[in-house]
């Protein structure tokens, strides 16, 4: 067990290596590296090394991603009252840790995704894994979620709440990147209202957060 552990850990360290020195190229040079021939050589690594953890800088771009959801989800179930969550809890604390994830990269994903209009419409390539593994997550919510009929089982409708929750998960990505408050407060009441939203719709009664939720929208235009 110990030799298999020190091997992952091994493997881990050149391919950290590449994601941190891939931001830190695009935040030092305003763009992407020139080539992986020349990226490598300013890690002082080989170019084989390289493409022996990842094919081209989409490729890392999507790995950044990747450590954003299973670092948010390390961080979550190491809690040892992660388990006792109800489902909207669960969401609720995937979403505040996701966010505490977010700000030690915030310059990067400003820099990437900070002003693009086309965000709402057009996911980009790289977040699809991400996004592939949250609707994982967000199934068995879901499944949580009817199990203890905090959500409500509607044929048809129910197929489609993952979706759903990663259209939220995406909104408060793209609400965050714009928000200037202090400690990014009005990103936390974003998360609060829209959780409880999403769950008020999935469960029963759903008036009155709606309208609450639409309120704060408006004033936060």
């Amino acid at each position: 067990m110990e030799k298999t552990a020190a091997k992952k850990t091994a493997k881990s360290e050149p391919k950290s290596k590449i994601i941190a020195g891939y931001i830190d190229y695009v935040l030092e040079h305003g763009k992407e590296p020139a080539s992986v021939y020349k990226f490598a050589k300013e890690l002082k690594m080989k170019e084989e090394e390289f493409y022996g953890y990842f094919t081209s800088f989409e490729a890392v771009k999507s790995a950044v991603w990747g450590h954003l959801f299973d670092t948010t989800i390390n961080n979550l179930e190491s809690q040892e009252v992660y388990k006792e969550y109800s489902a909207r809890e669960k969401l609720l604390g995937f979403l505040f840790t996701l966010v505490e994830e977010m700000k030690k990269n915030r310059s990067y994903l400003l820099s990437q995704y900070g002003g693009k209009r086309d965000l709402k419409n057009l996911l980009p390539a790289e977040v699809k894994t991400f996004r592939s593994k949250f609707k994982d997550f967000a199934n068995e919510l879901i499944l949580e979620g009817k199990e203890t009929e905090e959500i409500a089982n509607r044929p048809v409708i129910t197929e489609r709440y993952d979706e759903a929750l990663w259209l939220q998960v995406w909104f408060v990505f793209q609400f965050w990147l714009k928000d200037s408050s202090v400690n990014f407060e009005k990103t936390d009441a974003a998360i609060e209202k829209s959780v409880n939203l999403a769950f008020d719709l999935m469960g029963k009664s759903a008036l009155d957060t709606f309208l609450d939720f639409a309120k704060f929208l408006y004033q936060n235009k």
